[in-house]
Parts: structure tokens; sequence; C-alpha cells
């Protein structure tokens, strides 16, 4: 069992010889924050399918790989600070899921029908994202899993009558 922390190496993917090196190593956690990935390769899933705890922040990403759903044992899934405009699906299809951490990214809209009573996750981090005002209601009203929010302010446009 292996963890590996690729943090603050100005990586803009994950290098082959990562995959080369670990390739007879169960990796079970990996930190790749504070670089400038743009994407994570669909190997990346594939290769380090025994996973639990994957540190995707401070990034350049917009979306994840549907082969990550691969990831099985994936517990912690950290991808703040990014570019994200919306949860990736994949997320939701992770048996094992528990804690979400997607604060600090440009989500302005969640289905709030995508976190059920049943989910494995417990906690989901949304703080500092636009919110549409109904959105940012609903999920304040969320009783089954715990979402962290950024308090609501009022913009000053929304008084305006139009």
């Amino acid at each position: 069992m292996q963890d590996v922390d690729l943090s603050e190496c100005q990586l803009v993917t994950v290098p082959d010889a990562v995959y080369h090196l670990l390739r007879n190593t169960t990796l079970v956690s990996c930190n790749l924050a504070c670089n400038v990935i743009s994407k994570i390769s669909p190997k990346f899933a594939t290769k380090f399918s025994c996973i639990t705890e994957l540190n995707l922040s401070n990034n350049k990403m917009s979306r994840l790989p549907d082969e990550m759903s691969e990831c099985g044992q994936l517990e912690k899934l950290d991808v703040s600070h990014n570019s994200f405009v919306d949860i990736p699906q994949v997320v939701f299809r992770l048996p094992k899921i528990r804690v979400l951490l997607v604060n600090n990214n440009y989500i302005i809209d969640v289905d709030v029908k995508q976190l059920p009573k049943d989910s494995p996750i417990e906690e989901v981090d949304l703080r500092e994202n636009p919110l549409l005002p109904d959105c940012h209601e609903m999920l304040s009203q969320v009783t089954s899993v715990k979402v962290l929010l950024s308090p609501r302010v009022k913009e000053d446009w929304e008084d305006l009558d139009v």
C-alpha cells in the first residue's frame, strides 16, 4: 500500500513514469494538488482502481473522465479550487464516495435529486461557488447529506424590478 505526494510539482498531467514506477504498487492515496493539471487521463483510474483518497485541488480541471467510476474504493475526492461548473456525474457512480470537496469552483446549480438518502456520500463542500438562489435554498434544506454552503449574499441586481 502506498501514498504518493506529487503536489506543487508544476505537473500538467500525471507523467507516464509514475505509472511505470508504481506498476506493482497498490496506490491508496494520491496528492496531485497545486499543479497545473487540466485533465486526468482515463489511464489513471484504470491503473489506480484501489485508490481511496484523491486530492486534485488547486489545478486547472473542469471535468473528470468517465473511467473514474472504476475507482470503486474511492472515499474522498478533493477537486476544490478548480474550474468545474457542475459536480462531475461520475462522482455519483462511485460506490464508496463519502466526502466530496468541490468548493471554490464555478458551480451555479446542483441537482439535489443526485444526493439520494441511500447514497454513501456523507459530506459535500460547495462553499465559495456562485450557486443560484433557488439552488442554494434547496441545498440548505438537504438533511440526508452534510452540505457545506457559504452564506447567501443577495446581489444588488436581485432587487431590481424588471
